[in-house]
């Protein structure tokens, strides 16, 4: 019989007091983390409120340094801790959380997205996102004097960021765009809490307004014109979202090797498809208008998802994956919001009041949509992708203390899993169907391009004169450059790619994590073949690494280095 005894050492008693101290602080990423008992709560963004997080870690880091191991397992556990809460208390002694803002992830867009994943199902459901929506402008005006207080200190998040922020924002309040909290309002039943949640959301609605105005008026003026955050902040950004040193020139290197190598390939497949012709935007656009790829209609293509990620999830269990009954939902979601954004969010912690879900932010307008490009982010997203890595976890009582099973995310580890699982697809034989194969390759490629742009405005580095391209020898980066780059090698419209770049100039680091992560995976798995010679097995290797959770990628190397 298999031990579901909890983990109990002193370092995973440490974990969980961190973990229950932490949600206490932060209630919105309590919810992200499926962790009951703080829906009714919103985070204390204020000075004080960042600092008594601050000194949590403080005291954390202190303590997990002083305590004894007794077992590899346990010594993984401590690594995994350290590593994480130390890059945390780096960041927030930085001033990282405390004044950076970008449309994708800074504290006014976790206040917002808190409320997709609370629960709608009963009347005191309605009461509790009530209480929330109430105090959302609290937490907005303590976040606003802790801006004002990094201001001061010379920190202030580059103006094209303010910009997009306060952009973001408008399209939720409905000055342009939907109004999200007058959407939220009307799913509220037809009984007398319906008037308290409409009042509610009118409230946050006018939180929301006022500080986005705030951010054009008074803090806009004070942002830097500079995009680029330079290599002292960068190096920070890249070992948190990796868990992992890297050489950054080596690695920027690498990525125009590497989407060379991507675009090659690519080129074999195109001739394929249109009589010889290697151009990628052409066969792009002849699969695009192919009417047997394309899909009309959001809820029809939900529902292209949903079939196809099930079917992954049936085929795939007990043949290259162990994937138990009780992990095998995951839910298809069109998001109630339009940015364009693809994203998952995990189960909730008994896995059954919140089932893992794969979430589309369709633009407005969007109504057709080409199977060939997404038939990999399906995998990407779902199985064996985020929702087999994040469900196994969570399901690792035995093994995992309950912050490394919920509280441990490490971007480098999961999208470099996701990454890796897309191509490991294609080594199972998946996407042998040319157009889909492409659409993997095409994802990969814009993953590369990540890299190079990424490091590249960043560091404000020169491109390579003998780049594989030809492209721009010897010119410096910055946005400009970093938007033509983008065109050039991705299929993707305008917009979009507008709001990528800046998205990799609003969070450094973030956008090499997938490509940077999916190679130090690989990495991985050729380190256990070499230890392992004839007794390598890949499922075992698969279900070996899971089961360490998602941790650093320098501590995940170690780790598997001693089993």
């Amino acid at each position: 019989m298999t031990d579901t005894t909890p983990p109990n050492s002193p370092i995973d008693q440490i974990s969980e007091r961190f973990l229950e101290a932490y949600a206490a602080l932060d209630p919105t990423e309590a919810t992200f983390m499926g962790i009951p008992g703080h829906d009714h709560e919103l985070p204390d963004y204020s000075p004080a409120g960042f600092e008594a997080l601050i000194d949590l870690h403080r005291r954390t880091v202190a303590e997990a340094s002083e305590v004894q191991v007794s077992s590899p397992r346990e010594e993984a556990a401590r690594d995994a801790l350290l590593e994480r809460i130390g890059l945390e208390l780096e960041q927030g002694e930085a001033g990282v959380p405390q004044h950076q803002l970008n449309a994708i992830s800074c504290k006014p867009v976790d206040i917002r997205s808190a409320f997709d994943l609370m629960p709608t199902e009963t009347q005191d459901d309605w009461e509790t996102i009530a209480i929330r929506l109430n105090l959302v402008g609290t937490t907005l005006d303590g976040f606003r004097e802790t801006l004002i207080e990094q201001a001061a200190a010379g920190r202030v998040s580059a103006a094209r960021q303010v910009n997009v922020l306060a952009e973001r924002i408008a399209s939720w309040t409905g000055a342009e765009g939907d109004d999200f909290f007058a959407g939220l309002a009307a799913k509220a039943p037809d009984t007398a809490i319906k008037a308290t949640v409409e009042a509610a959301a009118a409230s946050a609605r006018k939180a929301y307004d006022q500080f986005g105005q705030w951010l054009t008026t008074d803090l806009l003026p004070q942002a830097p014109n500079r995009d680029a955050c330079g290599r002292e902040v960068y190096q920070l950004a890249s070992r948190s979202f990796l868990g992992a040193a890297v050489d950054l020139e080596e690695t920027y290197a690498w990525g125009w090797q590497e989407l060379a190598r991507i675009e090659a390939e690519m080129e074999t497949i195109a001739a394929s498809l249109n009589g010889g012709d290697r151009s990628i935007s052409a066969v792009a656009e002849l699969l695009d208008n192919d009417p047997a790829r394309k899909i009309h209609g959001k809820e029809a293509f939900r529902d292209w998802m949903q079939q196809l990620a099930d079917a992954a999830v049936e085929e795939l269990a007990g043949t290259h994956f162990e994937i138990p009954d009780s992990i095998k939902q995951i839910e298809c979601m069109i998001a109630p919001t339009s940015d364009g954004s693809i994203y998952y969010t995990p189960p909730s912690e008994d896995l059954t009041t919140r089932p893992g879900r794969m979430w589309w932010a369709v633009p407005a307008g969007v109504e057709d949509f080409a199977t060939w490009r997404e038939v990999t982010t399906v995998y990407h997203e779902g199985v064996p992708g985020h929702h087999l890595q994040v469900a196994q976890t969570m399901l690792r009582t035995d093994q995992l203390n309950r912050w490394l099973r919920l509280g441990c995310w490490v971007s480098g580890h999961g999208e470099g899993w996701a990454l890796y699982a897309e191509r490991l697809m294609e080594e199972l034989g998946y996407l042998e169907e040319p157009g889909a194969r492409l659409g993997m390759l095409d994802a990969q490629g814009f993953r590369a391009a990540r890299v190079i742009i990424d490091i590249g405005m960043h560091l404000e580095l020169a491109v390579p004169r003998d780049n594989p391209f030809g492209w721009r020898p010897g010119e410096i980066w910055n946005a400009e450059l970093g938007f033509e780059f983008l065109r050039a090698h991705s299929r993707m419209e305008t917009e979009f790619l507008r709001a990528e770049l800046n998205r990799y100039l609003g969070w450094p680091g973030q956008a090499p994590s997938y490509k940077v992560g999916e190679r130090i995976w690989l990495q991985a798995r050729d380190e256990a073949k070499q230890r392992k010679g004839a007794a390598f097995d890949l499922k075992t290797f698969h279900r070996d690494a899971l089961n360490l959770g998602s941790v650093g990628l320098d501590p995940l190397r170690r780790a598997l280095a001693k089993l």
